[in-house]
C-alpha cells in the first residue's frame, strides 16, 4: 500500500515498488513443461507456440489445438499432424510504460501513473522470479524521449526501470502518437519471441495500432493494460468548466448537460468496445486497471477473466 504521504503525489516511491515483490509470486507467468500433455490445450491456445523452443512434430491427437497444426506434413501424409513445442527455459520481458503528460491523472484512488508503476512492478517481480530476462521502454514523456532498458536476466534492467518509474518525468506532450512509436520501437528492437505488456491510457481512437499491433503479435506475445480512471467514461457534473483542446485553445464545457454526458459515455464506449475487438481479433489478453482498484487483484482478475495465463504459482 502507498503511504499516507504518497497518495497525491503522481509517482510512487521506489520502496512502494520494491515491496511488491512479495506479492508478485502469485502472478507466476510460466512453467517449464513439455507442451504436449492435455495441459497443454491452455497454454498453447494462449501463447500459440510464441517463447517456444521447437520439439518434433506427430500426428495429430483429439483435443490438440489446430493452431498448431503442420499443414505441410498433414498435405504430404495426408494425415493430421501438429508442431509439439518445448517451452524455453528464459524468455525476454519487456514491460512498455505510458508516462505521457496524461498518466498524471486520477479522480478516485490515486494516479494512473501511479497504477502503471505498480502494474509494471508486479509483472517484473513476478517474470524476474521465474528466471526470465525483463526489461522495458518508458515512452509518452516529449522531453526525455523514449528510454529503453535492455532485458537482463539479474535485476538490473527491472531496477533501473523502477527507479525512472519513481521519478517524476520532464513533461511535454509529443506532437506525434507516442504510443504507436512505442510499438513500432519495440517491434524493430525485441528479440522474437518476447512477452510484451503495453500499459498505457488507451481511451483514444485505437484503429491506427492495429496494423503495428498485428505484426507484433507475429513475432511475440502481447498483453494490453489499459489504465482507467471512472472519470474517463463519467462525465463528472462540476458546472461549467474550462479545458484545454489538443491546440492549447481555451474550450467552455458545460459538465452538467445530460446530451454531452451521455455522448461523453458513448465515445469512451466506443473506444474501448474497438480496442476489445482488436485484442479478440489479434489474440491479445486485454486487463483493465482501474485506479480506484487494487493493482494485483486487477491484474489477477483480468489474466483469469482472459484465460490468458501459464497456469498462476
Amino acid at each position: 500500500m502507498l503511504s499516507p504521504d504518497n497518495k497525491m503525489a503522481l509517482h510512487p516511491r521506489l520502496d512502494d515498488l520494491l515491496e511488491l515483490r512479495h506479492q508478485s509470486h502469485t502472478l507466476g507467468l510460466a512453467s517449464h513443461h513439455l507442451v504436449n500433455s492435455s495441459f497443454s490445450g491452455l497454454y498453447a491456445s494462449v501463447f500459440r507456440g510464441t517463447g517456444l523452443d521447437f520439439e518434433e512434430v506427430r500426428e495429430y491427437q483429439e483435443g490438440d489445438d489446430v493452431r498448431n497444426m503442420e499443414w505441410k506434413v498433414t498435405a504430404r501424409t495426408n494425415s493430421p499432424h501438429l508442431k509439439v513445442f518445448r517451452e524455453e527455459r528464459e524468455r525476454s520481458v519487456v514491460l512498455c510504460v505510458d508516462q505521457g503528460p496524461h498518466m498524471n491523472f486520477g479522480t478516485r484512488g490515486t494516479f494512473k501513473s501511479i497504477q502503471a508503476a505498480r502494474a509494471a512492478a508486479l509483472l517484473g517481480w513476478a517474470a524476474n522470479g521465474l528466471g526470465d530476462r525483463v526489461g522495458g521502454l518508458l515512452f509518452g514523456d516529449a522531453t526525455s524521449g523514449p528510454r529503453h532498458f535492455r532485458p537482463t536476466k539479474d535485476r538490473r534492467a527491472l531496477w533501473r526501470l523502477l527507479q525512472a518509474l519513481s521519478r517524476p518525468g520532464e513533461g511535454g506532450e509529443s506532437s506525434k502518437d507516442p504510443l504507436l512509436g512505442a510499438l513500432q520501437r519495440a517491434e524493430k528492437g525485441t528479440a522474437t519471441g518476447s512477452l510484451i505488456f503495453v500499459i498505457a491510457d488507451l481511451n483514444r481512437d485505437s484503429v491506427r495500432l492495429e496494423t503495428t499491433l498485428g505484426r507484433l503479435c507475429q513475432r511475440h506475445t502481447v498483453a494490453i493494460i489499459p489504465v482507467d480512471d471512472l472519470a474517463d467514461s463519467e462525465l463528472p457534473d462540476i458546472g461549467q468548466a474550462l479545458f484545454t483542446d489538443p491546440e492549447g485553445n481555451l474550450v467552455e464545457v458545460d459538465t452538467a448537460d445530460s446530451k454531452g454526458q451521455k455522448l461523453y459515455r458513448e465515445t469512451w464506449e466506443h473506444h474501448r468496445m474497438a480496442l476489445t475487438g482488436i485484442a479478440n481479433r489479434l489474440g491479445m489478453p486485454l486487463i483493465p486497471v482501474r485506479t480506484d482498484q487494487d493493482v494485483h487483484a486487477s491484474l489477477m482478475r483480468g489474466i483469469r477473466y482472459s484465460g490468458r495465463t501459464r497456469i498462476l504459482r
